[in-house]
């Protein structure tokens, strides 16, 4: 997922809030540094997603025979070497519900 600039700064403005309104939180650090290094850590994040992906769509890309993206068999394709990335990497993929 790509976010621009102003998108992550935004999230972490909301992240902070929801910290600030939690009543089992407490700050050690004053708000601005700790929402800078979340922007940091979002960022951080961002990029090795974004290299997952194009790992995974190299990956499809090496096959002996052509696969067309949005087949069924990219989209299994995708998610099997898009899980692995992010394993091989020790970033746990999130299911939504």
């Amino acid at each position: 997922m790509r976010l621009s600039r102003e998108k992550t700064v935004r999230l972490s403005h909301r992240i902070i809030d929801f910290l600030v309104s939690s009543p089992n939180v407490d700050f050690v650090e004053d708000r601005d540094t700790i929402r800078t290094e979340i922007v940091n850590i979002l960022t951080s994040l961002l990029k090795l997603e974004e290299q997952v992906d194009t790992e995974a769509r190299a990956k499809i890309g090496t096959q002996k025979k052509e696969i067309l993206e949005g087949s069924e068999e990219w989209d299994i394709l995708y998610r099997k070497y898009y899980a692995e990335g992010l394993k091989r990497l020790g970033v746990a993929e999130i299911h939504a519900h």
